[in-house]
């Protein structure tokens, strides 16, 4: 799995007709910054709306996942969204002049070929995995669906379908490794039964559907006359199946196509949860409401975890800026440079890392006998931190000074000694405006907040 946020390195557009409402529309697929995240944008509609890919917008889950936002609708968004996540791309924004996602082969392979085509694009941050830390479940007996996640350091899934059909019987599809995904589960197509079609055209649902984009399973008998009316409805001349099979006879690309497409929903259904998870998942007979349900219970998670989150420092991942790079933006030697590493960096953050020892300088004179590392440097290195986040904002920031105009409400919480390591963590509380930046700060020991204040910074052109 990717350490590092992803995009694509250019624009591409796919175009085609959806599945449910039969619109023709083009579907372009744009790079986004980090921490972005998926967003849909209907440019076609006043004020071309953007509809974030969450669970919280999700509003009707009819053979397929919809979201919506202030009245803009996205409809069946799964196939989408499954691309993005199985070739790990962070951050993008869709363009979309109709209401749906064209449907294309019925498949995510089309859209996996033309991001692809254009390349993906390493970004300079971390990606923000979810990691299952206990075991979570979802149950809907009525249906006999059962989802649950497992803690796991990677990202798998096994789908297990049974419709009590002869064609399709009992069938299993996994996903093992996100690298899969590409070669073995893109190309796979969206299903229906035969004896569901008639009542899906009649609640105005599948107008895009055909033959060449879904596969229509026959578990009956099917008379010549009934095969006439499939046809009218279908708008072909002619439609053909065996005793019991595929509409049209048409070739599975895998024999077990039918669960390895629920697996495909279900990535890009979990997709809108907002985070990539790292965990394994289990699910018996899911769909798209199963799916939405155990996502929102992530989610929820998620939320609970992150009300007091706190910044993790793992030395074995390569920082964002080693000490090398962080020279080459901050104007501060020895014995004034005071982090060693950025870890995190985006358009509103930056974690910092500093490595307290025992032969720093300020320890000679300050309570020697009883080395504690004073609260002004600390707040030097927190200012050092922010430093990074600001003058990431502009274009060749060696160009700039950035200079602490501020200091409010600061509070130390707890002693920082020798052997201690440092997180400190800034946030923008406003956007940067004519050069001042306000900003929030805390930092850490071993998950313990040690010391937070409000700072506020000035950036200067060196000639000006």
């Amino acid at each position: 799995m990717n350490d590092k946020q992803h995009t694509i390195k250019a624009p591409v557009t796919v175009s085609g007709i959806g599945l449910h409402t039969g619109v023709e529309s083009n579907m372009t697929f744009k790079p986004a910054p980090v921490n972005h995240g998926y967003k849909f944008q209907r440019i076609d509609l006043p004020e071309q709306p953007i509809v974030e890919a969450d669970v919280d917008n999700v509003v009707d889950l009819s053979r397929g996942t919809t979201i919506e936002k202030n009245g803009a609708r996205v409809n069946t968004v799964e196939h989408t969204l499954a691309a993005l996540v199985g070739l790990q791309i962070d951050n993008v924004l869709i363009e979309l002049d109709g209401p749906e996602p064209p449907i294309m082969d019925g498949s995510s392979v089309d859209f996996v070929n033309a991001l692809l085509s254009v390349g993906l694009e390493e970004q300079n941050a971390h990606r923000n995995y979810f990691e299952i830390t206990k075991g979570v479940s979802y149950k809907d007996e009525k249906r006999g669906v059962e989802i649950a996640a497992l803690p796991l350091d990677d990202y798998r899934l096994t789908v297990m379908v049974d419709y009590n059909s002869p064609v399709l019987g009992s069938q299993h599809a996994s996903l093992t490794n996100i690298n899969q995904f590409e070669e073995q589960i893109a190309s796979c197509r969206t299903f229906v039964f035969l004896h569901e079609l008639e009542a899906l055209y009649k609640q105005n649902l599948i107008k895009g559907g055909d033959l060449d984009n879904a596969i229509v399973i026959v578990d009956r008998v099917v008379e010549d006359g009934e095969l006439t009316y499939l046809a009218d409805l279908l708008g072909k001349k002619k439609v053909e199946v065996k005793a019991e099979g595929i509409l049209n006879n048409t070739k599975l690309r895998y024999k077990n196509e039918p669960a390895r497409h629920k697996l495909l929903d279900m990535l890009g259904d979990l997709a809108l949860i907002g985070r990539p998870i790292k965990g394994q998942i289990l699910a018996a007979r899911p769909g798209h409401a199963a799916n939405i349900a155990f996502a929102r219970k992530v989610k929820k998670m998620i939320q609970e975890a992150s009300v007091k989150a706190i910044p993790t420092y793992d030395p074995k991942k390569p920082p964002i800026m080693d000490i090398n790079q962080i020279a080459a933006i901050l104007p501060h030697r020895y014995p004034f440079l005071l982090i060693d590493k950025i870890i995190n960096l985006d358009a509103t953050s930056v974690v910092g890392v500093k490595n307290v020892t025992m032969n720093e300088p300020f320890f000679t004179g300050h309570f020697p006998e009883n080395p504690v590392m004073p609260g002004v440097i600390q707040i030097e290195a927190m200012a050092q931190t922010g430093g990074i986040l600001v003058l990431s904002t502009v274009d060749n920031p060696d160009d700039y000074w950035s200079y602490l105009l501020g200091i409010d409400r600061c509070r130390f919480k707890r002693k920082v000694l020798p052997g201690d390591t440092i997180i400190f963590k800034c946030e923008l509380l406003a956007p940067i405006k004519r050069g001042i930046a306000k900003m929030f700060g805390q930092a850490f020991v071993a998950g313990q907040l040690v010391m937070e204040a409000e700072m506020s910074a000035m950036i200067v052109k060196k000639d000006a």
